[in-house]
């Protein structure tokens, strides 16, 4: 007899779970056909209503509880299956339930209920009181039709809610049309039951291998990195054609690359190295701040506002598809919401830039509201890093954020980041999805603001940022890598210092640009 097989007898013959581990039979119960009762009418009952409503929407719900509060009342007020009782609790409140969740903050009561629950053949939950429960609601993720429950035993929830976001964030939104084709798949296949299972697992088994994804395999040879790669390939040969033929006589050409030292200021290139490395460590990590910086430190050095936006997104077109292409290995991008940000934010961008081109002397006036929206944006993301996380909310017409925020870019030289990662990291989005995602968005948003701004202005400065350029580059992949390493709690009261700060520069720019015109 194998010493398996031992342990496991003498566990059952003793009746012990000492050393089995987590000794919880997981099921999942049709709630819909069963009678909940909550009883406890505050923060906790509150909580665990949100969890039955969250998975089983459609369940009889009955609360009880001396004081009931508005939350819960304006719940109840839009769910015909939740009645609210405000009365003292009775035993007879039990008879008519099949499942029992005692949220109050009284000990003496809980254990009353639970006596009762006892007496009277009922299943039992004692909010914060393991030892009295019967059953344990556990952290869920649900994406369409798979549901995965995870259970701690109790012994830290916390450790169930941080895997339940890592596990809700890795799992793709497109795992519901998996779901659906499997099951077409699965009625069309025909032969004996080890036939169907073979055929399934020759259908299933690309999903497992290495380095290959649903969307791949759907459409061979499709990969965004791919778009990305290419598209920098033609920008950095477009720029380095028009550098040539028009800095370098064809006569002349030995001469001419003699010149090209002359046309670079040493101090001036490392200055924008230095800018450039630090504007895109920010940008990388945090999703941001990229625009804002490069913008106030070449205004700083003295450079026309005319041209500023043009020079900055000239740099960012390489330093963004670095990091766009870094955040894409690393896993950093939440498809659906790139997807939803790209398309509208190049529509803004192409629009801004031409604006940028005929008024850019109003540039200034569209920044000042910017800022104002931007620094309240700051101070509700670092009042979120210190605030109980609540449910998800949804994004909203993130089209429109997008174009708004693609528009403000080119337009103004800066705010793609401050109003787009700001606004969904508002949302309590996953920062390091939110910020992978807008990266890979923003150069896009940059390449066409580029394209926009050579076709008015005829040339790009590609000298004058080169310094910005390499620097952003060689930042772009270590910014992507830190990104996944931040606790959330400080990545988010990061992003809100530093939103608030730039925010408040670009403020005080923009006035003393005012103060001076005027």
């Amino acid at each position: 007899m194998s010493n398996e097989i031992f342990i496991e007898k003498k566990l059952i013959k003793n009746g012990s779970t000492e050393d089995a581990g987590n000794s919880l039979f997981p099921v999942f119960l049709k709630l819909e056909n069963l009678r909940v009762v909550i009883i406890g009418g505050g923060n906790v009952a509150l909580e665990k209503l949100h969890a039955v409503l969250q998975n089983s929407p459609g369940s009889s719900i009955k609360i009880i509880a001396l004081t009931i509060s508005d939350k819960i009342k304006e719940i109840a007020s839009h769910h015909d299956n939740i009645k609210c009782y405000e009365k003292v609790y009775y035993s007879a409140d039990l008879d008519e339930s099949d499942i029992i969740i005692a949220a109050v903050n009284n000990n003496i009561i809980s254990r009353l209920i639970w006596k009762d629950a006892k007496e009277k053949g009922k299943l039992i939950n004692v909010a914060d009181t393991p030892d009295l429960c019967d059953f344990y609601l556990s952290s869920v993720v649900k994406k369409g039709n798979l549901k995965i429950a995870i259970s701690t035993n109790g012994k830290s929830p916390t450790i169930a809610k941080r895997l339940k976001e890592y596990l809700n964030d890795i799992i793709p939104d497109e795992i519901e049309s998996v779901l659906q084709n499997m099951q077409v798949i699965r009625k069309n296949i025909n032969g004996s039951f080890s036939e169907k299972v073979r055929q399934l697992n020759e259908l299933t088994k690309v999903l497992v291998a290495k380095q290959t994804t649903l969307e791949q395999n759907r459409r061979p040879g499709f990969s965004w990195q791919v778009i990305v790669k290419w598209l920098l390939f033609a920008f950095f040969f477009m720029i380095i054609g028009h550098a040539i033929f028009s800095l370098i006589p064809l006569v002349k050409v030995t001469d001419g690359i003699k010149k090209i030292p002359q046309y670079i200021d040493v101090p001036s290139f490392l200055l924008m190295l230095f800018t450039g490395f630090f504007a895109q460590m920010v940008d990388g990590s945090l999703g941001l701040g990229y625009g804002t910086i490069s913008t106030t430190f070449l205004l700083a050095m003295g450079v026309n506002p005319a041209i500023v936006s043009s020079r900055v997104h000239s740099a960012r077109v390489f330093s963004s598809g670095v990091s766009g292409y870094s955040h894409h290995r690393f896993g950093n991008i939440n498809k659906k919401l790139f997807k939803a940000l790209a398309i509208p934010g190049v529509i803004g961008a192409i629009i801004g830039a031409t604006l940028a081109f005929y008024g850019q002397k109003y540039s200034t006036w569209v920044r000042i509201p910017l800022s104002f929206y931007t620094i309240y944006l700051g101070y509700f993301i670092i009042k979120k890093a210190f605030k109980k996380k609540q449910y998800q909310n949804k994004i909203k017409k993130a089209g429109w954020l997008a174009g708004v925020g693609g528009l403000m870019d080119a337009f103004a030289g800066g705010g793609w980041g401050s109003l787009v990662t700001s606004t969904l990291i508002s949302k309590r989005r996953s920062p390091r999805y939110v910020i992978g995602s807008v990266c890979l968005a923003e150069f896009f948003v940059v390449f066409a603001s580029s394209i926009t701004f050579f076709i008015f202005l005829k040339s790009i400065p590609f000298i004058d940022v080169a310094g910005l350029i390499l620097g952003g580059v060689i930042a772009a992949p270590i910014a992507a890598r830190l990104v996944g390493k931040i606790p959330y709690k400080t990545m988010f009261v990061a992003v809100g210092a530093l939103v608030i700060f730039t925010s408040i520069l670009t403020l005080w720019k923009s006035a003393a640009n005012l103060i001076a015109i005027h």
